[in-house]
């Protein structure tokens, strides 16, 4: 009989240990990051998987190295909280599901896991499933235990709630009594505890959706303008003469046609020009080259406009965003300012009597693009800020 039990036991090793193998698809895992991060970059993984994936790589890999570390804990508090009679009944349900959050998580960061077009929604869904077994394990830890957890605790309850909130102020409470000596929590305090940080991380999660959608939308606004201004090249390229940027200045009793890319003098001088000399005079490039000093000078702006924003740790490039959003601006500000000046809107400035006129004025008016795209800028910092919460905020308003 203790033969049986010991060949039983025998193949039961045999099995486990043949099921714990490594399979192909986990060697590079099991070999260490980087050499999944070569085989990333090898022929095999397209172009586009490996660009896509790189951007947010140190998130993904703090977010691993922080399930690495909440696996340990998470076994040792179920071993204690085991050994506690008024934990014991839902410390294994709790565990359980803890680490099924935590696997999940893990398997959404693998490479293939995330859609196309996607580049950083693994990285807040991953986290969101890190936050949930965080909250479970706050029922499975000692009062010693939510102790040592309570400044961490504390402080994202403060960032995300205003200083007179009712769920702040019981928090600080139950912090206080909990620092007390020989004091124990109660099962309804460890419940608003994980209740409180629970909603606290979830308002983080939404002001980052927030953040998220916010650089969606300015990019297809900002891609929407390049494909404006882009028409407007291509078709005032071909139609150089529908509606010309030129301006027939008078000296001297003397008409000329001035253009951005030239001049020429009607015949006879002393009479206004008509609009078929006009219609003559323009040239291909002439909206062309008003467009390019636009665009330098909006690039300018967007230089001058980045020492004002707060870089981030968001996995989305808002100060990048807000900047592309300012070149098309300024290509498209740059013509159409000057058209107003053509038209007379601006009294004493219908009348520019050089070339290097008209280019100075393109590049005042494209750098004039930051009077509506400031606003825009206002609005993103602002939701950096609210990431960060309530605290950041005043800073930032306090120091603007």
């Amino acid at each position: 009989m203790a033969d049986k039990t010991v060949d039983a036991a025998k193949a039961r090793a045999a099995r486990q240990k043949k099921e714990e193998r490594p399979s192909a698809e986990d060697t590079p895992i099991l070999r260490g990051r980087a050499a999944l991060f070569a085989r990333r970059l090898s022929k095999k993984t397209p172009v586009w998987a490996s660009r896509r994936e790189m951007g947010p790589w140190e998130q993904k890999e703090g977010l691993l190295a922080r399930i690495a570390e909440l696996e340990p804990i998470l076994g040792a508090a179920e071993r204690r909280a085991l050994r506690d009679p008024d934990r014991r009944d839902v410390a294994t349900q709790y565990a359980a599901q803890a680490r099924s959050e935590l696997d999940i998580a893990k398997a959404v960061l693998e490479h293939h896991s995330h859609a196309l077009m996607r580049r950083a929604s693994h990285l807040g869904v991953a986290q969101s499933h890190v936050d949930s077994a965080l909250n479970l394990m706050i029922w499975l830890c000692s009062a010693d235990d939510i102790k040592a957890l309570l400044p961490q605790m504390l402080r994202l309850i403060d960032d995300q709630f205003a200083t007179g909130d009712p769920q702040r102020i019981r928090a600080t409470e139950i912090a206080h009594a909990l620092r007390e000596k020989n004091s124990t929590i109660s099962t309804s305090d460890r419940a608003f505890l994980a209740g409180t940080v629970s909603l606290a991380r979830r308002l983080i999660r939404k002001e980052t959706l927030r953040v998220r959608s916010f650089v969606r939308i300015v990019l297809v606004v900002a891609w929407a303008l390049l494909v404006a201004a882009a028409a407007l090249a291509v078709l005032t390229f071909r139609w150089s003469d529908e509606v010309p940027l030129c301006f027939t200045p008078e000296n001297m009793r003397e008409y000329h046609i001035i253009c951005p890319t030239g001049s020429t003098t009607p015949v006879p001088p002393t009479e206004p020009p008509t609009t078929a000399e006009v219609r003559s005079a323009t040239q291909r490039a002439d909206y062309l080259v008003v467009q390019i000093g636009g665009v330098l000078a909006a690039s300018v702006a967007a230089a001058a406009t980045l020492r004002r924003i707060r870089g981030t740790s968001l996995p989305y490039n808002v100060p990048v965003a807000l900047a592309f959003l300012k070149l098309p601006m300024g290509a498209l500000t740059a013509p159409l300012g000057l058209l107003l000046m053509r038209g007379g809107f601006i009294p004493g400035l219908s009348a520019l009597d050089s070339s290097a006129q008209i280019i100075a004025w393109a590049i005042v008016f494209g750098y004039s693009q930051q009077l509506f795209t400031r606003f825009v800028d206002a609005q993103g910092q602002a939701l950096l800020n609210a990431v960060h919460g309530h605290q950041a905020a005043a800073q930032q308003a306090a120091h603007p």
